[in-house]
């Protein structure tokens, strides 16, 4: 995984987590509130519930006669009402009434009638002149029927005579929690796609304007007939561009920066040997053999400064073309077959053989000259690590859906520290025949022509010594 890859999913996990931590908190504050908006309706049901039941208090004792035939006709009450998702049709309104000692006079619901309620937090802080509430349970162990009750003094002649209490069961409302929740995650997690959707249009449309439709459009008129299987592929390419260019929008200064100074870092050591021997060249008393041999450490520097150069460039546009600009059938037994010809004089001056296996007349939908590039790469490292005599294989499998060309050498194979390090830019492995390291580019171009046809590049050491490459690639659908 690249740097800018890493820069780029670091952003987005930050997003994410913003955005997650902001839906927790506002999920998690729903029913403090709503809790708060009931509670605030109890204090003011209790306080006229007190209010009703101080006109019928005699000498302090409290009458609670009418009470019953009261809540026994609301609780009778037949009525329909729709309260947005909730449909409701009966009422569900609690209330008890106890004396100064919290012993109950009352119990709408006809069940504790004669109870001690003056260890309970509403009645207790009520007679000690507090505000009080609660919320219990009705079956322990039970959230479901918890109930909140908020409590108000009955007095008389100022005197506090009795408690009034009044409770809603927490599952009437509790409807109201769990509808705001789930609207707020639909909303919250569609508010982030969209957000995160129109970025990765901004960042598109500032990056090259249009390009992506127009592309695709131009992709679509140059087809000679129409396959459904091959416009959704090169849909999702064309996706995956855009999202390559939203990241590169993001990173691309790191990206730049990054590039910049493994570049330097590279041709710093050929430009050194190069001003080290045009300093000695100059010395008027050095022999001409010597004069000749540094002559040559110049042109030789100067070609793998060249060199570099240009599998940079290359490098550069293959990776900033997202998709291919050209896409055609290709047969890839013919293409193996070429790339093995065209290394037969490499192979041949280092006495290695070259073994070519096809088992199937696989094709692929893809650029051909890419497809040959990163093939003959391929080939040159498996030659270019091959002690003389060796044999180095090339061979092409198919499956059901993906080909598999591999290319084997029988050297040293790769070293641990070195597993890790393969495909990134300029990292090179000294050639055991001539101690020398090449630009470190190549394999990094094949895992760019392999991430453009949908396919994967893989280097691994081979079970019996040498080194395995195997690019895998989707197989061309047929229609």
């Amino acid at each position: 995984m690249s740097r800018r890859t890493r820069i780029f999913i670091g952003i987005l996990l930050i997003y994410t987590a913003g955005i997650a931590f902001l839906l927790y908190r506002v999920v998690a504050d729903i029913d403090p509130r709503y809790r708060e908006s009931a509670e605030e309706s109890l204090v003011e049901a209790s306080q006229l519930m007190a209010s009703l039941i101080e006109q019928d208090v005699i000498a302090g004792a409290i009458n609670t006669a009418r009470l019953e035939p009261l809540f026994r006709s609301v609780y009778a009450r037949q009525f329909s009402a729709q309260i947005y998702n909730l449909h409701k049709s009966r009422v569900e309104l609690r209330v008890y009434v106890t004396d100064r000692s919290g012993r109950v006079l009352f119990d709408s619901l006809g069940r504790n009638t004669g109870a001690d309620y003056s260890k309970w937090s509403d009645v207790s802080r009520t007679l000690a002149g507090m505000y009080g509430a609660r919320t219990s349970r009705d079956i322990e162990g039970d959230p479901l029927t918890s109930v909140m009750y908020a409590a108000a003094p009955v007095r008389w002649n100022n005197e506090i005579v009795g408690v009034v209490s009044v409770g809603k069961p927490v599952q009437s409302f509790g409807q109201f929690v769990q509808d705001a929740r789930a609207r707020t995650l639909w909303v919250g997690v569609g508010s982030a796609f969209a957000l995160l959707f129109g970025a990765l249009i901004v960042s598109v449309w500032l990056v090259r304007p249009f390009g992506l439709i127009s592309d695709y459009w131009r992709w679509l008129r140059s087809q000679r007939s129409w396959s459904f299987a091959r416009m959704l592929r090169r849909a999702v390419d064309t996706l995956r561009s855009g999202f390559g260019e939203m990241r590169d929008a993001l990173t691309g200064r790191s990206y730049v920066a990054d590039y910049v100074q493994t570049f330097t870092h590279e041709i710093k050591s050929p430009l050194s040997a190069i001003r080290g021997a045009a300093e000695l060249v100059q010395e008027p008393s050095m022999p001409q053999a010597e004069r000749e041999r540094f002559l040559a450490n110049i042109t030789r520097e100067t070609q793998r400064i060249q060199e570099i150069v240009d599998r940079m460039m290359e490098l550069t546009a293959l990776e900033t073309q997202r998709a291919l600009e050209r896409s055609e059938t290709v047969s890839l037994a013919p293409l193996l077959q070429e790339v093995a010809a065209s290394a037969q004089d490499a192979a041949a001056a280092r006495e290695i053989r070259l073994h070519v296996t096809i088992d199937s007349e696989a094709r692929v939908e893809g650029d051909p000259f890419l497809l040959r590039r990163a093939l003959s790469n391929l080939l040159d490292n498996a030659i270019d690590f091959s002690p003389a005599g060796a044999e180095v294989a090339l061979a092409l499998h198919a499956g059901t859906r993906e080909a598999r060309i591999t290319v084997r050498d029988h050297g040293r194979g790769i070293p641990d520290y070195a597993k890790d390090k393969v495909f990134e830019k300029f990292y090179s492995l000294a050639r055991p025949h001539s101690q020398k390291k090449s630009t470190g580019l190549g394999l990094a171009f094949v895992k760019e022509i392999a991430g453009l046809h949908r396919g994967r590049i893989e280097l691994a050491n081979a079970p019996r010594g040498g080194a395995l490459a195997t690019l895998t690639l989707p197989l061309a659908s047929h229609g």
